[in-house]
């Protein structure tokens, strides 16, 4: 009997063939968009289809970076990926990796290239890049004439500073010539003394913006002495000149919002740094002056009037205590004067006269205590109490014991 296969080993064994091919891994294909839905996933699935034949198509929400417009019915697309089998339902199908819209590949792989030669020459380095002024007062714009790119961009600067100027250089910003002339309105705007210059224009496609893509372009905004913001298209389209701009807006009126400073942030930014500032400065003077506080104690500490005063506080102090100490003396001389008085009162002949005792004193003065120091027609002096009485000697009587 033969070998019967499984349906799951039949998928499998195609679905092994295919990733053996080579051709089926790396393949370009050409065809109109039919069928497109974009999942809440972010996957997007279609069908792409010519005269004869379709294709199921694939591009998972991981590979959407590469994908620089929206797929919509009937395009004319080129898509990029591999072939491969789904399981499950044994039906093959087409896993994108880029799209790009037919007619636009040629220029996409020239921009790729030129991208690639410019990056290794420096022309997109940080370090060469000029900085926008932050207080711009004239601004150049080089754009088409017409339309609502410089429109918006006069609207921005007009509601942010209605102080800014704007000047305008006409340029073609599609088709033939269409760099030339934008090239002129940067050489023009190089002469004058505006602060930034902006060049820019509405969405397209890659053959809309192709100006902003060419080589000679890149060079001349690298060598461009004005700083340029680049304001190409919508958000997702990127050229060339946004990579060699010193800045690259996502679309024009965002241009003028990075190119124009508010005027009324700009007031509310100096109130509140003149607050600030005076806050400061009161602050700083509030200190210096408690420093200077310190400084005059320290002074007055040291100063030679102060030593002056100290000295004469010192001298008043020691002249005090020198006043309490003599007092001290002076009363205890006074008492110990009072004993020695009391104490001669006690020995004092006075005081014996006034106890009814005489003092005897021969002519010469000699005090006269014995008998035996008189004689007989001597002279004596008998001082009493009240008096002094001279007498002569009659007798002398010796008293014997």
């Amino acid at each position: 009997m033969e070998d019967i296969k499984s349906v799951s080993q039949v998928n499998m064994f195609i679905k092994n063939m295919f990733i053996r091919e080579y051709v089926l891994n790396h393949i370009s294909v050409k065809g109109e968009v039919s069928n497109c839905k974009y999942h809440s996933s972010g996957h997007i699935y279609f069908t792409i289809k010519d005269s004869s034949s379709q294709l199921s198509c694939v591009m998972f929400a991981s590979a959407r970076n590469g994908l620089q417009f929206k797929m919509e019915e009937g395009q004319s697309v080129i898509v990029q990926g591999s072939i491969g089998v789904y399981e499950r339902d044994g039906k093959y199908q087409l896993y994108a990796q880029k799209i790009v819209k037919d007619g636009a590949g040629r220029l996409y792989e020239e921009y790729e290239k030129m991208k690639k030669r410019l990056l290794s020459e420096g022309l997109f380095d940080a370090d060469r890049k000029k900085e926008i002024p932050k207080y711009a007062l004239k601004i150049g714009v080089v754009t088409a004439p017409t339309g609502a790119v410089i429109q918006d961009i006069c609207n921005v600067a007009n509601r942010r500073n209605p102080y800014v100027q704007i000047y305008l250089y006409p340029a073609k910003v599609q088709g033939e010539g269409a760099q030339d002339t934008i090239i002129k309105g940067l050489k023009y705007f190089e002469k004058t003394d505006v602060d930034t210059v902006i060049i820019g224009r509405g969405g397209g496609s890659i053959e809309d913006l192709w100006a902003f893509n060419e080589e000679k372009l890149a060079r001349a905004i690298a060598a461009c002495n004005k700083p340029v913001i680049s304001a190409v298209g919508h958000e997702t389209d990127t050229t060339i000149a946004d990579f060699v701009a010193d800045l690259r807006a996502p679309t024009p009126s965002a241009a003028a919002e990075l190119a124009v400073y508010s005027y009324r942030e700009v007031e509310v930014g100096l109130r509140e740094m003149a607050h600030s500032l005076k806050w400061q400065m009161d602050n700083i003077l509030r200190i210096k002056k408690m420093k200077l506080a310190n400084y005059q104690l320290m002074l007055d500490g040291l100063s030679p009037k102060d030593a002056v005063r100290q000295k004469r506080l010192f001298i008043v102090d020691c002249e005090e205590r020198l006043n309490n100490i003599m007092k001290q003396k002076l009363t205890s001389a006074r008492h110990q004067l009072e004993l020695y008085i009391e104490e001669l009162k006690g020995l004092s002949p006075l005081d014996k006269l006034k106890s009814g005792y005489s003092y005897v004193s021969d002519i010469e003065g000699n005090n006269v205590k014995s008998v035996s120091q008189i004689k007989e027609e001597d002279k004596l002096e008998i001082t009493m109490q009240d008096g002094h009485a001279f007498v002569t000697v009659d007798r002398v009587t010796e008293e014997r014991r």
